[in-house]
């Protein structure tokens, strides 16, 4: 039998990450266990505004998903503006990761699935179901309870809430 090269399994995992939750680090510390390398795509959105600059929100994750990757896969982060297809094709994933909540997640999330399968049948998506602690959290709501000064310590890292907190003095 002829040996074959082995090929690296490239997960992605994308998102807006405005901020990274609790949420977003479980679905990282359980997407590490099913690829070699998981690259974190941050999406710019137009349609979104974000609090944190792009830069700003590439350095938390990369800060905080650091940690979660040891001895079990690389972590890359990689900021992206394109189709989300086209932008696994680029750096080489067969396997989109994305994270559900609640069933109104999986509605809009079988639509994407049903359309990034037309554009490109090679690229599988896989759904990690949030852990019950983390299913209300959502980045939204998080900014929502920080603008209104909320406790947010227990939906994020206490790195990225004294950020945010101080993201929120600021625009006040």
């Amino acid at each position: 039998m002829k040996s074959q090269k082995s090929r690296t399994r490239v997960g992605l995992y994308p998102g807006t990450f405005d901020p990274v939750t609790l949420g977003h680090l479980d679905i990282i510390k359980r997407a590490v266990k099913l690829v070699e390398h998981l690259v974190i795509g941050v999406a710019t959105n137009a349609s979104k505004e974000p609090l944190f600059t792009l830069k700003e929100r590439k350095a938390m994750l990369e800060r905080e998903a650091a940690p979660l990757a040891e001895g079990r896969a690389t972590i890359e982060v990689q900021s992206f503006d394109m189709l989300l297809v086209k932008f696994a094709e680029k750096v080489g994933a067969s396997v989109i990761i994305r994270g559900l909540r609640a069933v109104s997640d999986f509605e809009y999330e079988f639509q994407m699935v049903a359309m990034n399968q037309r554009l490109n049948t090679e690229i599988e998506t896989v759904f990690l179901m949030a852990d019950p602690r983390h299913q209300a959290i959502a980045s939204r709501l998080v900014k929502e309870i920080a603008l209104l000064g909320g406790d947010v310590a227990p939906f994020t890292t206490p790195a990225v809430a004294q950020a945010l907190v101080k993201r929120c003095k600021e625009r006040k």
